[in-house]
């Protein structure tokens, strides 16, 4: 029998039409909700059984945003409360456009007095100015977390923190090591090593609750506490593509990165040293 080849030829088409839509349906799945696609290079929180997926640069600022809480001694609500507004005035994403004049991670405007632009584009800065204002609502530290980031932010939207919630428990969760090795990242091709560069992220984003030195082999840091030493140590996974971050320890927990796929810490960590090493 000869082949129809203008059967096989509609067929064809028929599938790669059908393969493009659903790629395209996947990449505006992707903006849309601010998710990384499968093979995309991406970050992880997994907290009894539910997960978190993150952008690389998602998981950067969720870092710093816990960081900054960290480093002000307020606890893990803190970091719930920021990173559930942050999801929704930007996706957790620097950005340098908004309504009016809102920028940054939580939208901030320089025209009502939270700084200047520079000042707002600063994650640390922007998150600071965040808990300046959240340690002054009435009962932040007890009332509902949808109606105290409303009483920050006095968004036009005061309900649409709330489904941002349970994202946000689970990632304050697992940054600040209540989950200790929740936390991971792969980057298919990560920068060249850069051990100052990250040392002087860690020396800002916890200033005053750590000592960080450089030596030969990496970093080594020396934490004020168990929560500070967790969050260092997801800092350096959420930074790892960036400055070519190669391996993390801390006590008896060890994470190595992959560039294939979502490397999982091994072994039980606790303490508060981390030792930091990097790509040849």
């Amino acid at each position: 029998m000869r082949p129809n080849w203008s059967r096989i030829t509609l067929l064809i088409a028929v599938g790669v039409l059908v393969a493009g839509l659903a790629w395209g349906g996947a990449v505006i799945w992707s903006s849309v909700t601010r998710q990384p696609l499968p093979l995309d290079d991406q970050c992880r929180a997994s907290v009894d059984g539910a997960v978190v997926t993150l952008t690389p640069e998602q998981a950067r600022n969720a870092t710093l945003i816990g960081s900054v809480a960290l480093r002000r001694g307020l606890p893990a609500r803190a970091v719930t409360i920021a990173v559930a507004t942050a999801y929704q005035e930007s996706g957790i994403r620097n950005l340098d456009y908004g309504h009016a004049d809102s920028i940054g991670l939580f939208q901030q405007r320089p025209s009502k007095g939270w700084g200047t632009v520079k000042q707002i584009m600063d994650p640390l800065y922007s998150a600071g100015r965040f808990y300046t204002a959240l340690v002054k609502v009435k009962g932040w530290r007890s009332g509902d977390i949808n109606d105290v980031a409303q009483a920050v932010q006095r968004s036009g939207h005061p309900n649409a923190y709330r489904k941002h919630v349970s994202k946000a428990i689970l990632l304050s969760t697992s940054l600040t090591g209540a989950e200790p090795g929740s936390f991971t990242c792969k980057t298919g091709s990560p920068r060249a090593a850069d051990p100052d560069a990250l040392a002087g992220r860690l020396r800002a984003a916890l200033k005053g609750q750590l000592d960080v030195a450089v030596t030969d082999n990496g970093l080594v840091v020396n934490a004020g506490s168990e929560a500070v030493a967790w969050m260092a140590a997801n800092l350096a996974v959420a930074h790892a593509g960036q400055y070519g971050v190669s391996r993390v320890s801390l006590g008896g927990a060890d994470w190595t990165h992959d560039s294939r796929g979502l490397a999982p810490w091994t072994g039980i960590g606790n303490g508060q040293v981390v030792s930091v090493e990097f790509s040849r």
